[in-house]
């Protein structure tokens, strides 16, 4: 007993010599699964981002010369190169189509998050905040929202917004930006965007109210009213006080998101209503592969193995984030 009180006395003056962040980190690193689950995807995120370079094969480029369509790994392409995952039933390399639906998957689901929680954050942080009036609009609206079914609003609309190829509004230099992210057409990165944008109406809630409960609990605290009394506005008692002091579960719900947004997405896209061929996504990768699956088994594992990588991923990561962040589970 007295050598685990020195220990936990150790601990807790280590810690007070050491930066937040830096413990943060600390007892992240604990989490083992944590860990490789980040290295994992952060490889597959550098690959994406690299994948004009480390593939040899156009994303779009047809082999007509192929032998057979799908063809196996390791077939070679019409000029001697090697398919190393193969050529799907249009004779398009697998692994280069592999990379880029990391890229547009990945931008997809970061894109989301960040969207969403960002917009939750600061109208749950006004409810929380105002209270009254503002509290209960934003309530009541939230409490609708929930109970509606998600799955079929999602598809309802994105076959209405994607397969009318509806065009949002936008600044071109936004257009040319995502294109340049996404690596593809203009056209192409419209469409993602709009798909993103549909998935964001639904995403708030949840960020919203879990930063309207720690706003609620916070605003009753000394500081708030020290700095009331001191004459510090709304705005900066709000944003620079009361969101950072409550963002710790905003960034463990973020996490946990992304693994979510990324099944959703690939879920939509499988459907045939989410990103639309030629853009790859491992969804929409999937969608063509299940016609093939049978004869050819391991074409479905080429974006399947990826996706549940990622997806498990980040739900371990939101696991270790929980525990870093949390300081009543110090271990």
């Amino acid at each position: 007993m007295a050598a685990a009180a020195g220990t936990l006395k150790i601990e807790a003056r280590r810690e007070k010599q050491e930066s937040q962040w830096m413990v943060i980190a600390r007892r992240f690193m604990r989490h083992k699964l944590a860990v490789i689950s980040l290295v994992l995807i952060l490889l597959i995120f550098i690959a994406s981002l690299l994948a004009p370079v480390i593939t040899t094969f156009p994303r779009d480029t047809v082999d007509i010369s192929a032998p057979t369509r799908p063809g196996p790994p390791g077939i070679a392409g019409s000029d001697g190169r090697i398919h190393i995952l193969g050529i799907d039933n249009l004779g398009r390399d697998l692994f280069t189509r592999m990379l880029y639906a990391a890229r547009v998957s990945l931008s997809i689901a970061f894109s989301v998050v960040l969207l969403s929680e960002a917009i939750g954050v600061i109208i749950g942080a006004l409810a929380g905040y105002y209270k009254g009036w503002v509290d209960t609009v934003v309530s009541r609206v939230i409490e609708f929202m929930i109970t509606i079914p998600l799955l079929p609003i999602l598809l309802i609309l994105s076959a209405i917004m994607i397969n009318t190829d509806a065009k949002l509004p936008l600044p071109s230099f936004v257009i040319k930006g995502l294109s340049a992210i996404l690596l593809a057409p203009e056209r192409e990165a419209n469409q993602v965007f709009v798909l993103v944008m549909i998935i964001v109406v639904f995403g708030w809630l949840g960020a919203a109210r879990l930063m309207r409960g720690m706003v609620l609990s916070l605003s009753e605290q000394d500081f708030v009213e020290s700095l009331r009394a001191l004459g510090a506005s709304d705005a900066r008692i709000i944003f620079r006080h009361l969101i950072p002091n409550g963002i710790a579960p905003i960034l463990v719900s973020a996490s946990l998101s992304l693994g979510g947004v990324i099944i959703l997405e690939a879920s939509l896209s499988f459907l045939g209503l989410g990103v639309q061929d030629p853009t790859p996504t491992w969804g929409n990768m999937l969608n063509a592969s299940q016609s093939y699956m049978f004869q050819h088994p391991w074409l479905p594992l080429i974006p399947g193995i990826p996706l549940v990588i990622v997806a498990l991923g980040f739900n371990f990561i939101g696991d270790g984030l929980r525990d870093a962040l949390d300081p009543r589970l110090k271990r």
